[in-house]
């Protein structure tokens, strides 16, 4: 690790003649103090910024990058907080800069189907600006309401609606990035095709803010369908549930647009958490299934032949929702189960596991063995259809927390080793960030590792931006 800087009173004075002093905290631990962590549960992971900047241009970005790079200060980017990484935390300290001013929808271009903004726009603003003018944007993540679009970004989030439409990357067409040593580039525009080059733009789609900071996007927009409907499928456990995924996407030659599953405990603590009389007592476990489209006869029509599958192999029920109303109680459940688990128990760990989707029926037995073997709850939910699934590691309450501390890195090495055994990998939509970074050799070797290495230091020389996150140089 390189020496760093701290910063001071003179580095303090020099912010504030780039972004003004009222855009700028320092010196207060307690205003500072939400800055220094994202939503994983675990406070280890935390870290204070010393000094925390607002910067509102892409030029004021630019100086800021400029400064840190000449003083060696380490330099943290951080759109809403709400990721599941620690990517956003400022480990080694330095100066935290929020992109929170950065909020400007700029464009919506409906010629193009393109719409430009800055990264620190809500997700779920975006897309409903957007929808007043019949048109949508598709790679949306499940924490759309409170998330930035430059998190989505940084990330590739992913969420509910993958399998038909892909994630975050698949619709951005263009970046405005203000590099590490604090150039301004333009990679992409609004062009559908564009092979001039390196793309760039890919490279940095999921870099987890550490080859450079967005301060525009370019977003490509889609029809908004005129029909969807949501069902929830009932079945007697979790296996079943699983087992009718891969069935539903080989057989039926329909795209549903998600198919997410909740196991019977993320379904009992959810509805608990919401205060909501749970409507399903009889179920081990669900399937959510979305499906959109311009016909909606056509629409109804794939809803009921997926139902029909799902009863010929063991579903208990299948609930249909074609109103707005009923397909909010669907979502709501599912929605909130990460903030569910996180209110009722602080020590775990909320994994982001992948695996081919024809491998996800072996993934139910593998966390059952591993719940036994090392005596702790993994509660299981996510996208079946992508096979991305949120196994979340809880601390049973009797565990103690010095057992808990030695358990839990021996439950993850074990979970990530089985899941690359299944063709899979140890995120798919959370990134690496610092929480997965000791595991990442697990999954890759030393010479995709040492590729990833060369370009964070052609793109950042003197490690500033973000250092510590996915590796350590």
């Amino acid at each position: 690790m390189k020496d760093y800087r701290p910063v001071d009173k003179k580095i303090f004075d020099e912010l504030s003649r780039i972004v003004g002093q009222e855009y700028i905290i320092f010196d207060d631990p307690e205003k500072l103090e939400p800055f220094s962590h994202d939503e994983v549960a675990e406070k280890s992971y935390a870290r204070m910024p010393e000094v925390v900047v607002k910067p509102a241009t892409a030029g004021e970005v630019s100086a800021v990058l400029k400064l840190a790079n000449r003083e060696m200060i380490p330099v943290t980017p951080r759109g809403a907080g709400s990721g599941l990484s620690g990517g956003a935390v400022p480990l080694m300290s330095g100066i935290l800069l929020s992109t929170e001013r950065m909020n400007k929808v700029l464009e919506i271009d409906k010629n193009n189907l393109v719409a430009v903004l800055e990264p620190g726009v809500i997700t779920n603003d975006f897309n409903n600006e957007v929808q007043k003018e019949g048109l949508f944007f598709a790679g949306y993540p499940m924490s759309l309401e409170m998330c930035y679009i430059g998190g989505n970004v940084a990330e590739n989030a992913g969420g509910g609606r993958a399998i038909k439409y892909g994630v975050t990357g698949r619709y951005i067409t263009g970046l405005e990035v203000v590099l590490p040593t604090g150039e301004i580039c333009t990679f992409g525009g609004k062009r559908v095709k564009d092979v001039t080059g390196y793309n760039i733009i890919q490279l940095m789609i999921g870099s987890e803010g550490t080859l450079g900071i967005f301060s525009k996007i370019f977003v490509k927009l889609l029809p908004l369908p005129k029909a969807k409907i949501d069902m929830m499928v009932l079945f007697e456990d979790a296996q079943s549930a699983i087992d009718a995924v891969p069935l539903i996407m080989n057989t039926m030659r329909i795209i549903p647009t998600g198919i997410e599953f909740m196991d019977k405990t993320s379904l009992d603590t959810t509805s608990e958490f919401l205060n909501e009389k749970k409507r399903y007592q009889d179920a081990g476990a669900v399937l959510i299934i979305e499906l959109d489209g311009n016909d909606p006869d056509l629409v109804r029509e794939e809803c009921l032949d997926i139902g029909e599958l799902c009863l010929d192999h063991g579903a208990l029920d299948a609930f249909v929702a074609e109103g707005p109303a009923d397909q909010e109680k669907i979502w709501k459940v599912r929605r909130h189960a990460a903030e569910a688990f996180k209110a009722i128990s602080p020590e775990q760990s909320l994994e982001d596991i992948v695996v081919p989707v024809s491998n996800i029926p072996k993934l139910i037995p593998l966390l059952e063995e591993i719940s036994g073997k090392y005596n702790v709850i993994i509660p299981c939910y996510g996208h079946a259809g992508d096979g991305n699934m949120h196994a979340t590691i809880v601390k049973k309450p009797e565990e103690s927390i010095e057992s808990w501390e030695k358990t839990l890195p021996l439950v993850l090495e074990e979970l990530y080793i089985a899941v690359k055994g299944l063709g899979g990998t140890i995120s798919g939509e959370h990134g690496i960030g610092h929480k997965r970074k000791k595991y990442l050799p697990l999954v890759l070797g030393d010479a995709e590792i040492g590729v990833m290495k060369r370009i964070k230091q052609a793109f950042d020389p003197n490690n500033i931006l973000n250092p510590g996150k996915i590796f350590d140089l």
